[in-house]
């Protein structure tokens, strides 16, 4: 058995198979390896005050809940299989709840690695293309769909790989949520959530998206919201085309949403000003920005695995932005149970003493805000006109987008700051808190584009000299050198995504993303101090009394 299972590896190696089939589950019962620690991840109760919802609202949650049911059943088939022949064999308790954040074996804040034992590495595609499928014979497929967000590669009778689109391949369950979706537009109140939600239904059903993502844009005054369908490509490891199903349930923020739509009109002035050549800031990203806060009471599939959203930036189609804008939706009270379970521990064990005073939710919130922001903002198609951004850099986009909102965003708030919009005492906070989020974001691991991009920016500002170690191994920020060191990675990073120049950026992603020995070691300083590095959450219409 050993030498079968060598052998196989050697050939996919050979010829270049983008991962190992896991073996056949144990009979007997599925247990955890050894070294996995189960307790990453603190519980969360997700609710919100809806006593201000209508009755008709209140029963569009409802039809919702069952809606994101579907979408969570369809990732599990994307990112695994059939979740029932996983779960069904663990008895572990934790081990199953592990199972279901992850969904399935393999640990997403620890590079992927198996953590039940009979499993091998997990698909790079996930359950996207063939796990047999070489990366030759998927670039001898004539297709053009083969790239689309929204279809799987699969093998026919012949063995050859045909192209088939998800309303195709998920009829029956894509059918099921058009028709509750359906059923929810007829209940809305808001003409602009009806709007939407009959064109979402539309757009489930034959893959077209843009009509619907610019309807979505119009809806600004509806007190829920649903953003469901494929949406991210985070998922497909292999080549990044591939977009996983997900849902959100949102409840607007109203208070706060006030406060925050007064950002929105300084964005073309801070598109203005990127710290780069004109070249590459010459598209004006659409004015029509939306930004708003909403509690979060529901979250299914691809945005409930390993790390959890705490802020959406959407729609992603580029024409989208230019034309229309996006929208910007913040997750206050998930942002709030992350600040308060994860981000004061590790600042409480990795910043200095005497800028610990400067970690604060308004400026973790503001941080967090302005990334998503800065996802709108940039560059959106190659200098050379050949290509969007995120087709030419493959698999390497996420990471890099990733990064470019981070720190993108850190530079708008400086900006904004050095404008006068923003209370310049807060500098710091915004700074030091930053430097605290870079901590948290690299422990999801390099399986995940944020980690990546987190690891970045920790390695380059350590070559800048934006920080310093100090001897009790806490860490104190410098900030006129993070400052240039913010200006710096941004043009750095615009560079690379309007060259377009697939080799160069996977080569600056790796230059940048090599864990040093110290790093690892404070990294591991707080999973012994048994900070957790992310949340799950206890949710579901119970939670809201429905």
């Amino acid at each position: 058995m050993i030498k079968k299972q060598f052998l196989m590896l050697l050939v996919m190696a050979v010829f270049g198979l983008n991962a190992c089939k896991p073996k056949a589950p144990l009979a007997t019962g599925l247990t955890a390896v050894d070294s996995t620690d189960l307790k990453v991840y603190a519980e969360v109760e997700l609710t919100s005050n809806i006593s201000h919802l209508s009755t008709n609202e209140k029963e569009m949650l409802k039809l919702m809940f069952q809606v994101a049911e579907i979408m969570e059943d369809l990732f599990w088939q994307e990112a695994y299989g059939t979740k029932d022949s996983l779960l069904s064999k663990i008895s572990n308790p934790d081990l199953l709840q592990f199972a279901k954040v992850n969904y399935g074996p393999w640990d997403r804040l620890n590079d992927n690695k198996p953590f039940i034992n009979g499993f091998g590495s997990k698909a790079l595609g996930a359950g996207f293309y063939p796990q047999d499928m070489t990366k030759v014979e998927f670039d001898d497929l004539a297709d053009s769909n083969k790239t689309s967000l929204y279809t799987m590669i699969r093998r026919n009778d012949k063995g050859a790989l045909e192209v088939v689109w998800y309303h195709q391949y998920f009829k029956a369950e894509i059918e099921k949520a058009a028709a509750l979706i359906k059923h929810a537009a007829t209940l809305a109140e808001d003409s602009g959530l009806r709007n939407y939600l009959n064109l979402r239904a539309e757009a489930l059903l034959t893959d077209q998206y843009q009509a619907s993502d610019m309807a979505w844009m119009d809806m600004k005054n509806s007190n829920i919201d649903f953003v469901v369908g494929p949406i991210e490509n985070y998922e497909d490891q292999l080549f990044g085309y591939k977009a996983a199903h997900e849902a959100f349930i949102l409840v607007k923020d109203i208070e706060w949403s006030k406060k925050l739509a007064y950002y929105a009109q300084f964005l073309p002035k801070m598109q203005e000003n990127l710290p780069v050549e004109a070249a590459y800031k010459r598209e004006k990203p659409g004015q029509d920005v939306d930004i708003n806060a909403y509690d979060v009471v529901y979250y299914a599939g691809d945005c409930d695995a390993g790390s959890k959203t705490i802020a959406i930036n959407l729609p992603n189609d580029e024409y989208v932005q230019l034309n229309k804008g996006s929208r910007k939706l913040q997750l206050k009270n998930a942002m709030k149970a992350k600040f308060d379970k994860i981000m004061l521990p590790i600042s409480q064990e990795l910043i200095a003493p005497d800028q610990l005073k400067y970690v604060t939710f308004d400026a973790f919130f503001a941080n967090v805000m302005f990334h998503e922001v800065a996802h709108g903002m940039g560059i959106k198609n190659t200098l050379d006109g050949k290509n969007q951004v995120r087709t030419a850099l493959k698999e390497q986009y996420s990471a890099i987008e990733e990064g470019k909102a981070d720190i993108l965003g850190l530079f708008i708030i400086t900006q904004l700051i050095e404008m006068g919009e923003i209370d310049s005492s807060k500098m710091m906070d915004n700074y030091v808190t930053f430097m605290a989020g870079i901590f948290r974001s690299i422990r999801f691991g390099a399986a995940s584009a944020h980690g990546k991009a987190n690891l970045m920016r920790f390695n380059f500002f350590l070559e800048k000299q934006a920080f310093m170690r100090n001897t009790n191994g806490t860490y104190s920020i410098n900030l006129q050198k993070m400052k240039e060191a913010s200006a710096s990675l941004t043009a750095d990073i615009l560079r690379v995504q309007g060259d377009g120049n697939y080799e160069a950026a996977k080569a600056y992603v790796e230059k940048w993303t090599v864990m040093s020995p110290q790093l690892k070691a404070d990294l591991d300083r707080l999973a012994k101090a048994g900070i957790p590095k992310d949340v799950y959450y206890k949710q579901g219409p119970k939670m809201l009394g429905l």
